[in-house]
Order: structure tokens, then sequence, then C-alpha cells
């Protein structure tokens, strides 16, 4: 199992009660049942080819985890579960699956592929705050994977668009990114350019 998905299974906790809404060959689901890292582990996906394979892989392993064939929440009714994992999809698509959850599902485990700064401000709008963000790093690309629970945290504009990890190549990068667009601004564009520079005062004092 690589890095991104180790590093998730490290985001759950042993009193959760799981569900990998798209789990595609159940690996993620497979490591947290073999290494009895939560309570209980369901695993569900909206492709049914996918879903064979994960009840292929699930059996070959000798174990018991229940599987939905479900678009999001729409067709799992399992009141037990209180962690949503959602991961390798974007952020509109993981938003959707929040959007469609029950009331019990109290605490998401989410990796975007995209759009992060929406990510953490349309869960921050509805009432789930980071507790946690880690990135991590593979085939240089960078995979921020952050825990959302209902426990308030306070956010400023920067944590909302850059996140509260300790990875400083991951600021780097990012810099690097903001100075490129700051280059590129017109002189006399002065308020764009300082709003700007204040992006750049900020992931300096990150790295």
């Amino acid at each position: 199992m690589n890095l991104k998905l180790k590093t998730i299974a490290n985001f759950v906790k042993s009193t959760d009660t799981v569900i990998d809404t798209c789990c595609d060959h159940a690996y993620l689901a497979i490591y947290l049942k073999e290494n009895n890292m939560c309570k209980e582990v369901f695993a569900s996906d909206i492709s049914e080819q996918a879903l064979n394979g994960a009840i292929e892989n699930i059996k070959n392993k000798g174990l018991k985890i229940k599987t939905f064939l479900s678009d999001g929440f729409k067709d799992i009714y399992e009141k037990s579960i209180d962690t949503a994992i959602i991961a390798g999809v974007g952020t509109s698509t993981a938003l959707s699956i929040v959007a469609s959850a029950p009331k019990n599902i109290q605490h998401y485990i989410i990796s975007s592929n995209n759009n992060y700064e929406e990510l953490r401000t349309k869960m921050y709008e509805i009432g789930y705050f980071i507790q946690e963000e880690f990135v991590v790093e593979e085939n240089d690309k960078f995979y921020p994977i952050m825990r959302f629970e209902r426990v308030y945290q306070r956010e400023t504009k920067y944590t909302l668009m850059y996140g509260k990890s300790n990875n400083k190549n991951y600021y780097r990068y990012l810099l690097q990114k903001e100075e490129e667009v700051y280059s590129k601004l017109p002189k006399k564009d002065f308020i764009t350019k300082f709003k700007h520079s204040g992006k750049v005062a900020y992931l300096q004092k990150l790295i």
C-alpha cells in the first residue's frame, strides 16, 4: 500500500467506525481491518467493477468487511458509521458526498485531488473544522490529507488557503508558485500586488 493510503489510515482513531466511500480495490479498508486500527470498517464505491474487485480482495484476505455499491451515501444505511474517508476524487465530488451524508457522520478524512482552499472553506462554513492536516509527497506531487470534526478551530484566510501542514517542501512549492504570479503582475496594479505580497510573506514565514 502506498504512502498516501498509509497516512490516511494513520488519521483513523481506534474508536472510529469507518466507511471508505471511494474504496476502489479496498486496500485501505483491508489495511485498517488487518491492523485493528478502528472499531469497524465498511467499504463502498460508485463503480460496480471496482467494488467487485474490492470484494474479491477482501475474500482473498479471509476478512469480513461489508461493502456497498453506492453513489456517496445514497445507498448506505449503516447507522453505526461515524467516520467517512473520501480519497482519490476532486473537491467537488468530495463535497457532494459530504452533502449527502447522514447526521451520524461526525468525522471526515479527506484527501482531495484539487482545490484545497475550496475544500477547507466549504467544510469550515458547514461546521467541520480541521483537527489534523498532513501533506504527503509522492512521485513529485503533493497530497494534503485532512481530518475534519465538529470541534471548533479558528481559521484565517491564509490557513484556509494553504492549510496547517508542517511540510516545508510543500510550502516552498506554494511559495514558488505565488512568487511567479507576483512577478507577472503589472507594476501599476498596486492593490493586487499589495494583496499578493501578503501571501508571499505568509508562506515565507512557514519555511
